[in-house]
């Protein structure tokens, strides 16, 4: 009988030259390592102390600023030092990626030194810091000067949707002469499916075109794909006008509320009211009973003694219901590598990228439960899930049982999904000022209302992604873990930071530890600073069932397969420009080949190659493995790829997408989220 070995059982063999005896040495030696050099005591990887913070590359890869960013300026070739300087006097007078001032010590707050500060100083620690709220921001499809009408490119038009209002071109010559080049011999669309539907619009369309500027189709390609849809959950039409209207009957939550709020006490004098008494009967299920209650009796069941409350008279839903009226769906969720939620990045592109990779869960982008019941289209986008991802769930925001439980409701009834995850973690002053996010776990009431009413309603798990807490030094997690278990959650994931740090600091493994040992048998995901397979084979070792990666992946996305194999891949430029290629394509498919569709796809691979630029290639490391704490410093790649994808600077970015994408349009504009993400 053949036995087939998990990337977990790894965690125990030796590595590649090393016997039984030196791989226990070298564990006692990294966890002795461990405790004394993360300060704490919490941290998975340990810090040097020389050069902290930055990364160790081999010295003959290293090199300056001034020649790092002079190599770029002239394609790969050699500079002058008077090309290096004339570089720096550029990079000095451009305002947007200029570099910000290093952090200075604040040693006393007297007033005087408060008068001293000057303007210039102040803008400029303004500009080095924070978000970029306002960032310009030009509708996609604003790139065109005059666009063709929808039944032109569908050809029909005959049936012009708009009829004689219609403001659209529909001379297809004049749209060509005055539309963009196209970017490349093949279009993507029509070489997978054998028809592009965008037609004329296509920045691609020379493939596909005949005579007439007529639409080519392969039928032998379409025959193929008849009947398949590759992405599901798009957002029906006539569910959306529902919604819009508020026509949408919601039966289960309105039930559920309606007993909710029965069952509250009234407001009482002194003291706070208490919760309504929640029972369990033979079946395990949770009871929520009202406050009166006549007697209670005892009922034996599953080797265990329960006592049921019981009302005089006949039992009828208003009296009693049970939370779960059906068998729910079950998952082992043990020993998967988790791909987390993550906004912006996340998207559906990224995640084939991932699940092609190695990664076995994977979740949508985060939704805001209201959006979604007012029928939005953009947040109806989040919820989408292609063919690949067979563990797939949706990630909900929200603030009250109302509209929480009512969103799980109307998903559970309209989308395919094998899980639904509640966000307590999101640190972000916008959802959490509303008392969502971190929020929940100060505000427990509302908390256990959501988790039992989403329950409720859904035939799916209820998943739950938490944090320690929201102050640094304060931890709830492990006061919520046993609370949650009983609510009926299926599944909850614990991020080692609270929201005070952010991302400062590392991740507390030791309270990830702790908190696995309380939510046994529930199962319970660490997530934090993974980013190698030691990071995760010591995760593992701290007791979790599984773990999440996050930044970790969006650096290095070949980070699942180095921990399914249990190796550290030194990937080539080409092959990482390859995975580029490849997010361009699925792009494509799912934003459009046209030009609006194609700037959408460069606004994404720009938003993930702010931190794919983070990761430094293998073979240039002086000691392994890479920490996500720490930033590179400016080096030589071994190809002009190489090093072009380890700058920080937006223009090479913009430049790695336009070999993809083609030139940028006239009045392109782009700045990443943070204001010290990127500079020269």
């Amino acid at each position: 009988m053949q036995r087939t070995l998990h990337w977990c059982h790894f965690l125990f063999l030796p590595q590649r030259g090393e016997s039984i005896g030196d791989t226990l040495q070298w564990r006692r030696v990294m966890a002795d390592g461990d405790k004394q050099n993360s300060g704490n005591g919490k941290a998975i990887i340990g810090t040097e102390d020389s050069d902290r913070g930055v990364a160790a590359i081999k010295p003959q890869y290293l090199t300056n600023k001034e020649k790092f960013h002079g190599y770029l300026d002239a394609d790969g070739k050699e500079v002058t030092e008077e090309q290096c300087n004339k570089a720096e006097e550029n990079d000095e007078s451009n305002d947007v990626t200029a570099e910000p001032v290093a952090k200075k010590i604040k040693l006393d707050d007297s007033a005087e030194e408060q008068n001293d500060k000057t303007a210039e100083h102040k803008t400029e620690k303004k500009r080095a810091r924070g978000q970029n709220k306002s960032r310009p921001h030009v509708k996609y499809n604003q790139y065109e000067q005059q666009r063709l009408c929808p039944s032109i490119v569908q050809e029909c038009a005959s049936k012009c949707f708009f009829g004689e209002k219609c403001k659209f071109l529909h001379d297809v010559e004049k749209y060509l002469s005055e539309k963009q080049e196209d970017i490349g011999p093949k279009c993507h669309l029509y070489e997978t499916f054998g028809k592009c539907i965008y037609g004329v619009s296509c920045r691609f369309a020379k493939s596909h075109l005949g005579e007439d500027f007529k639409n080519l189709i392969n039928q032998e390609l379409v025959k193929q794909w008849e009947g398949k849809a590759p992405v599901r959950n798009g957002l029906d039409k006539g569910l959306q006008i529902q919604l819009r209207k508020k026509k949408v009957p919601f039966d289960k939550s309105d039930k559920f509320l309606k007993l909710l709020n029965k069952s509250q006490k009234p407001t009482q004098v002194k003291g706070d009211a208490e919760p309504p008494p929640v029972t369990t009967d033979s079946l395990g299920d949770q009871l929520i009973a009202p406050p009166s209650t006549d007697c209670t009796k005892q009922v034996t069941g599953d080797g265990e003694t329960k006592t049921v409350t019981v009302t005089s008279g006949a039992l009828t839903d208003e009296d009693i219901i049970k939370l779960r009226p059906c068998e729910k769906k079950k998952i082992d969720f043990r020993n998967k590598l988790y791909l987390a939620p993550l906004t912006t990045c996340g998207n559906l592109p990224y995640r084939r990228i991932c699940k092609r990779l190695g990664a076995d869960i994977t979740c949508g982008e985060m939704a805001m439960c209201t959006n979604l019941l007012q029928g939005h289209s953009s947040e109806w986008a989040l919820v989408k899930r292609h063919d690949s991802e067979d563990l797939f769930g949706v990630q909900l925001e929200g603030s009250f049982p109302d509209t929480m439980t009512k969103c799980a409701e109307l998903l559970n009834r309209t989308i395919d999904v094998d899980f639904v995850d509640i966000n307590v973690g999101c640190p972000i002053d916008l959802v959490y000022k509303k008392g969502g996010g971190c929020g929940l776990m100060t505000r427990t009431n509302k908390f256990e209302q959501i988790v039992k009413g989403m329950n409720s309603v859904l035939d799916v798990p209820l998943t739950v992604k938490i944090r320690t807490g929201v102050q640094e030094k304060v931890n709830l997690a492990h006061k919520l873990i046993p609370d949650l278990r009983e609510w009926g959650a299926s599944l909850v994931t614990l991020h080692g930071r609270s929201r005070e740090q952010r991302y400062t600091k590392l991740a507390d493994w030791e309270y990830i530890s702790r908190c696995a040992k309380i939510a046994d048998p529930l199962p319970l995901f660490g997530n934090g600073d993974i980013f190698s397979f030691e990071d995760a084979n010591r995760a593992m070792q701290t007791g979790v069932s599984g773990i999440m990666l996050a930044r970790g992946a969006l650096v290095k996305p070949w980070l699942f397969t180095e921990i399914k194999e249990q190796r550290h891949w030194d990937i080539s430029s080409s092959e990482r420009f390859d995975i580029l290629r490849e997010f361009t394509n699925h792009g494509m498919e799912h934003w459009g080949s046209d030009t609006s569709g194609l700037e959408k796809t460069r606004r994404f691979m720009l938003e993930w190659l702010s931190f794919l630029c983070r990761y430094i290639p293998v073979g240039l490391l002086e000691r392994l493995p890479q920490k996500i704490n720490e930033r590179p410093p400016y080096y030589m790649g071994r190809d002009y790829m190489e090093t072009l994808m380890a700058s920080q600077n937006v223009g090479d970015w913009i430049k790695i997408s336009e070999m993809l994408l083609g030139p940028v349009p006239p009045n392109f504009t782009f700045l990443p989220k943070h204001k010290a993400n990127s500079y020269k």
